[in-house]
């Protein structure tokens, strides 16, 4: 027979569980943080924060065919295999011509 958990009591008594009608009560925070910290914050508040922060040093995206055998050891290396490629070549520009 499976032994069923009863629900774990409210630990916070300040805060319980919402009900039909404070849902009803709610309102979005468009409305409500204007008045509670004024236009401009609200507005830096509610603005949409998306993706990775912009770089100040942005890698070119480019499409690169390798042989297997070299992208199959540089992965073998584990997470974080494609910074370590770039860094190799780097380290061969030192000492080569990119020509």
């Amino acid at each position: 027979m499976v032994e069923r958990r009863k629900p774990a009591p409210s630990i916070d008594d300040e805060n319980p569980e919402w009900t039909t009608e404070d849902f009803a009560r709610a309102r979005p925070a468009s409305e409500v943080l204007p008045k509670l910290v004024g236009k401009a914050a609200a507005a830096e508040m509610l603005r949409p924060k998306r993706g990775r922060p912009v770089s100040a040093n942005p890698k070119a995206h480019v499409n690169l065919r390798l042989d297997p055998d070299v992208v199959a050891a540089f992965r073998a290396t584990g997470r974080g295999w494609q910074t370590r490629l770039n860094a190799a070549l780097k380290d061969w520009l030192k000492d080569h011509s990119p020509a």
